[in-house]
């Protein structure tokens, strides 16, 4: 009989080396969940602190990072703090401006009736963030490859950062191209690319077409991240997401084997969508392992991107969700339910251990206050909308994406100061 997918498995989890007193804790910890009728985790979940930021030379000493100019303060956590009304430096661009920006993301040339959403500024508690170079960053990247790799919210993250730079750049001298599952800007006085990849799972699965992947049955095939990888190689910065798509209940499919995913017969395992995203991570760690230098490359990887499906997360309605917010959540605890804390955890199981170079942008709590900040209605429909959703917007609001610009220009901001001041 074979083996059944199971998260003891030594090909997918490492075990965490806990001491006898941090498992006492932790046991008490969890009785009080079961008691109290919670996750297991903390509201405010956090993540293991850096261990990667230098790398070790042959001496044994340790040196800055690639593309490091500068370092930010060690007792600062750029992603706890709070967010302020900027009227003098927000937006920074245009949405006009952007000739990039995808339909889905253009909220004021559909509609929106406010820019309240676009004056907001990160304040980490007891630091500052560098601004934003758009130079710093172009001539960082001369003769170089950046790459998004993930789903639709990073593909918008590197919208976003195109928006940043491209303004720096001659209209003779850029150029977007997109075919099958990359899109490439390119800046061609500085030999630069700033890429997006699509592979909403990283492993290679039945969603991986980059236009037609709209399906409720979604497969994932184990051990297969070298179908996408061989298309990152050669990257200086590679910047993974990977969240929204595994939330398909409390199981994923996991296909076993060089079958089909339309086989009518396949090989195929459900364990806890934990367990398969476990799997996942532990393949993203062991691909930049072996394929990125880091002497020479940076890799990141960024949590989970809220989504504000259900107002009474906090406090609103029965059946209401992002349509008609122009405000932000003030609750500094708050923790929505779209963000499942037991994948939370599994991040910060899986990047505690490991002694891969990767750098965690933990962008999760700072955006689950933006409930005001996404695309709901004002945005490209690309079906007709029927006059039953018409006389309810919040049926067809988007609750998922971001305007731009906006809230992922601040993750553009946390990814700048991660590269260039670790």
């Amino acid at each position: 009989m074979k083996q059944p997918f199971s998260s003891s498995s030594s090909s997918f989890v490492k075990k965490a080396r806990l001491s006898p007193y941090l498992l006492s804790l932790l046991a008490f910890a969890a009785l009080l969940a079961v008691l109290s009728g919670e996750d297991f985790v903390f509201s405010f979940v956090q993540l293991a602190p850096e261990p990667h930021l230098s790398v070790p030379t042959s001496g044994g000493a340790r040196e800055k990072p690639p593309f490091a100019t500068g370092e930010t303060d060690a007792r600062c956590d750029i992603f706890q703090g709070r967010w302020v009304r900027d009227e003098v430096s927000r937006p920074l661009y245009d949405e006009s401006d952007c000739p990039y920006i995808q339909p889905q993301l253009t909220c004021q040339e559909h509609g929106r009736p406010d820019k309240e959403y676009q004056h907001w500024r990160w304040q980490p508690d007891g630091c500052d963030l560098p601004s934003f170079n758009a130079t710093l960053m172009l001539e960082s990247l001369r003769g170089k490859r950046m790459m998004f790799v993930g789903d639709s919210l990073n593909r918008g993250q590197f919208t976003s950062l195109v928006c940043l730079v491209h303004s720096l750049i001659p209209e003779n001298s850029k150029s977007m191209e997109i075919n099958g599952s990359f899109q490439v800007f390119t800046a061609k006085d500085y030999n630069a690319t700033i890429e997006f990849y699509w592979a909403p799972f990283l492993l290679e699965s039945n969603s991986d077409d980059a236009i037609v992947h709209r399906l409720t049955d979604r497969i994932v095939r184990q051990g297969s991240i070298d179908k996408h990888g061989d298309n990152w190689k050669g990257v200086d910065v590679l910047v993974f997401n990977t969240y929204l798509w595994w939330m398909t209940g409390l199981t994923m499919k996991i296909l076993q084997g060089q079958g089909s995913f339309t086989d009518e017969v396949k090989d195929i395992v459900q364990p806890s969508t934990e367990d398969a995203y476990r799997m996942a991570m532990m393949s993203m760690l062991d691909w930049v392992d072996k394929n990125m230098d880091p002497k020479k490359t940076r890799v990141f990887f960024s949590t989970m991107s809220p989504s504000h499906q259900k107002s009474i997360d906090w406090g609103g309605r029965q059946g209401g969700n992002c349509y008609n917010e122009t405000t932000l959540i003030e609750d500094p605890t708050y923790w929505g339910s779209d963000c499942r804390k037991t994948v939370m955890q599994v991040i910060r199981e899986v990047f505690s251990e490991t002694e891969v170079p990767i750098t965690l942008l933990n962008i999760t709590q700072l955006s689950s206050y933006r409930r005001d900040a996404h695309t709901s209605i004002y945005k490209k429909q690309w079906t007709p909308l029927t006059p039953e959703k018409i006389a309810n917007p919040a049926s067809y609001a988007d609750c998922v994406h971001w305007c731009l610009p906006g809230l992922q220009d601040t993750w553009n901001e946390l990814l700048f100061t991660k590269l260039f001041y670790p």
